[in-house]
């Protein structure tokens, strides 16, 4: 990689704000468009009102989730709108142009203007150390919301991934008496060897009836209707999965159950970790590239 870039950082929330400075940090040339004022002054830290200079840029990143839908820059720091489409415009093939949790309509949209589009978000790396902060963000969450303590309350965590297994894990350093739900029998072989409880995920119906906290990972619908109908009033749901969620949120709500969807939670409680992560990343993705 080149000892100094020229990069912009356009649109994101203060994942992408910390970014723009550990950038600057590290001696590149940063941009930054549709992200507010700069958190902390920085030497070559430019906050930009126009993408007027953008042809220069070595690299542009654009936020996670780079969408806010209706064909908008996802840039909630901004008080202004931008459409997706005229920042594509200014953008040539040459330019590494990355973002995160890229969907189908941003890649044709990519496609149609010749440029090639890398998602920082399907990287290895990036999931790992986002499932930190999100299980750490799930037991602030718990402990803020829960009548009772950790230690001692019985807690499910439904799937055996990356982040479900680093919150069984800080659930259960708190004294909790955490059972897994998974659907493959390595995962639920590996929580027997840690010391977890363990059901298969098909046999979740009439066996929740005794949890104080569930806490699922699935983005999948696995807690409808009949499951939540096993739940005490009391239980407390925490959905840490993306789009659509495990949890039938009409059915909770009729039956009085607390659901907290918690979505993007390494920007909400971490954003300087976060921040770091996706830097982290694009620097291999940069180094992988020959830049």
């Amino acid at each position: 990689m080149k000892h100094e870039l020229n990069i912009w950082v356009v649109g994101g929330d203060l994942r992408q704000a910390k970014l723009a400075q550990l950038l600057a940090e590290d001696g590149h040339t940063v941009h930054t468009y549709a992200l507010g004022e700069s958190q902390e002054p920085v030497p070559s830290l430019t906050a930009e009102v126009t993408l007027r200079r953008v042809e220069k840029a070595d690299c542009v990143i654009l936020p996670l989730t780079v969408t806010a839908g209706n064909g908008l820059l996802n840039a909630p720091l901004s008080i202004l709108e931008h459409p997706l489409a005229p920042i594509l415009d200014q953008l040539a093939p040459r330019q590494f142009l990355c973002g995160g949790r890229i969907d189908q309509t941003v890649c044709a949209m990519a496609r149609e203007r010749g440029l090639t589009i890398h998602d920082y978000f399907a990287r290895e790396e990036l999931a790992v150390a986002n499932a930190v902060p999100t299980a750490e963000g799930a037991v602030q969450l718990a402990m803020e919301h829960l009548p009772i303590t950790i230690h001692g309350s019985k807690v499910l965590v439904i799937g055996f991934g990356r982040v479900g297994r680093l919150t069984a894990q800080r659930f259960q350093a708190l004294g909790a008496r955490v059972s897994v739900a998974a659907r493959r029998y390595d995962q639920l072989a590996w929580a027997k060897a840690m010391g977890l409880g363990g059901e298969h995920l098909a046999h979740l119906k009439g066996w929740l009836c005794g949890y104080d906290l569930i806490v699922n990972t699935v983005p999948a619908q696995v807690l409808g209707r009949e499951e939540l109908e096993d739940l005490k009033p009391d239980c407390l749901i925490l959905d840490l999965a993306s789009k659509p969620g495990g949890a039938d949120l009409g059915a909770a709500g009729e039956l009085g159950l607390t659901v907290i969807w918690a979505l993007s939670l390494p920007g909400k409680v971490a954003p300087v970790t976060a921040g770091a992560a996706i830097r982290d990343t694009i620097y291999n993705m940069l180094r992988e590239a020959g830049l």
